[in-house]
């Protein structure tokens, strides 16, 4: 019979794996940013959000806060490299005269000082780990629901042309079998936090199958090889950073 714990690692070992998957997936857009040495109208903001969305679940994973969660910092320490190697891609790339940089340079700061304050926040106002995981988890849980916003730009776009060429089959699996294996996971040790923040991240995840099998087949054959790469480019760039991952 299989321990709680070992249970609880293997279902994190699989999260760790899915959303490694779904950090990656936006490589496609920064070979195109530097093929053309240029970053045209790709934006910044969902490699912001997530760099700030990481860093808070790496602090609510520390033993200081919330004790037995490695498999939580592990993939948000990766996940946030990734990001900032993204935007450090993206700050080369984007033009010397404009307000990008500028942009990047200010949000970046401005994040790392409000983890810093909730940091301080935590370890000064709250002496028990139930008292800091409960504080932390629920900032956690709030930018991870406003990051869920994301996709129903997407999904909308789906229902209107009755198309699916922007919202490919593989990242809406995987975003949805991340919501799951994450639920899974804070079920077997329960988890408030990371259960609500991944629970709401399987409902758009669900939504968006459901939709793939309705307008699959209302979807023009002859586009497909020729959007699917932007599709990956456009969905990569911006709903994957919503799943990204809130554990």
């Amino acid at each position: 019979m299989v321990s709680a714990t070992v249970a609880r690692n293997i279902a994190g070992i699989f999260g760790n794996i899915i959303s490694l998957f779904l950090f990656l997936s936006p490589i496609p857009t920064f070979i195109t940013i530097y093929k053309m040495k240029k970053v045209e109208e790709y934006k910044a903001d969902p490699y912001l959000a997530t760099v700030l969305n990481c860093a808070l679940w790496v602090f609510y994973g520390l033993p200081i806060v919330h004790p037995d969660s490695l498999l939580v910092i592990t993939i948000n320490v990766t996940g946030l490299a990734i990001e900032l190697f993204y935007l450090s891609v993206f700050f080369y790339f984007s033009p010397t005269q404009g307000k990008v940089k500028v942009k990047v340079g200010i949000w970046l700061i401005g994040e790392m000082v409000f983890v810093g304050i909730v940091a301080t926040c935590t370890l000064l106002l709250f002496n028990t780990h139930n008292q800091r995981s409960t504080f932390v988890g629920i900032i956690c849980v709030i930018f991870i629901s406003i990051m869920y916003i994301a996709p129903l730009t997407i999904m909308s776009k789906v229902i209107k042309t009755k198309s699916v060429k922007y919202m490919p089959f593989s990242l809406s699996l995987a975003n949805f079998m991340n919501g799951v294996i994450w639920v899974i996971y804070a079920l077997i040790k329960f988890d408030l936090f990371i259960l609500i923040g991944n629970g709401l991240g399987t409902i758009p995840g669900a939504v968006q199958l459901i939709l793939y099998a309705c307008y699959y087949k209302t979807t023009p054959k002859d586009e497909e090889e020729e959007n699917l790469s932007k599709a990956n480019l456009q969905l990569s760039g911006n709903e994957e950073h919503a799943k990204r991952v809130s554990a």
